[in-house]
């Protein structure tokens, strides 16, 4: 049985992430904590010796850069994937989770109650972001079997790639933390995804903001 392993990456904290801003594939880069976690995951893997076969990450700045932490440490280049974006959130992009009630009053009430076909206007729906996510988590597979694949990407994607290897339905209610810059695992056997570990935190020196891009 040949297993695939991927060591999934949440990027470091940005300045709309401490605002309770939801950036979507709003180009945000990180904040002073945010270059801080990256440098500290980078060298927690260094620590454990993580031995991988490949560097992926999403293509916005906030993940490429905390990727960057990982590339200087481990002396590698890593495959930029514009497909391993957080989801597009339309008319909710760039709104507080304050403001976006009182603005968007009906789309926010959609978001909330996942609704799997709502786009949020121009944005993405539930249904094809994780059409996308497990697209994309498939190819990398398929390229890669029986490596190990550290990947770099968001909160809301995140939590698509565990919904997808738990077999949690997309209109159920969030199940897990996805932090600023935690280190996740799941796995392919050729058969099956499986979650191994999920939201580890333990290498950050200080709390870490969980994702609201859902």
């Amino acid at each position: 049985m040949t297993i695939t392993r991927f060591c999934l990456v949440r990027h470091g904290e940005t300045d709309w992430n401490a605002a309770h801003r939801l950036q979507g594939h709003t180009d945000i880069s990180l904040n002073a904590r945010g270059l801080a976690q990256a440098r500290q995951m980078a060298r927690a893997l260094k620590n454990i010796q993580l031995q991988f076969d490949v560097l992926y990450t999403s293509d916005l700045q906030r993940a490429a850069k905390t990727a960057q932490a990982i590339e200087e440490l481990f002396d590698t280049t890593a495959i930029p994937n514009a497909a391993l974006r957080e989801r597009h959130l339309g008319a909710l992009q760039g709104l507080t989770t304050d403001e976006a009630p009182m603005r968007e009053p009906d789309l926010w009430e959609s978001h909330l109650s996942r609704n799997i076909e709502e786009n949020l206007r121009n944005g993405e729906s539930i249904q094809q972001f994780a059409d996308r996510i497990k697209t994309t988590l498939i190819e990398i597979c398929k390229q890669h079997p029986g490596k190990t694949i550290l990947l770099v990407s968001h909160g809301g994607a995140l939590d698509m790639m565990y919904r997808i290897a738990s077999n949690q339905a997309l209109d159920a209610e969030k199940a897990v933390t996805v932090p600023n810059a935690s280190v996740n695992w799941i796995s392919h056997d050729g058969l099956a995804w499986k979650v191994n570990s999920w939201a580890d935190t333990s290498h950050l020196e200080d709390l870490s903001l969980d994702n609201l891009d859902l």
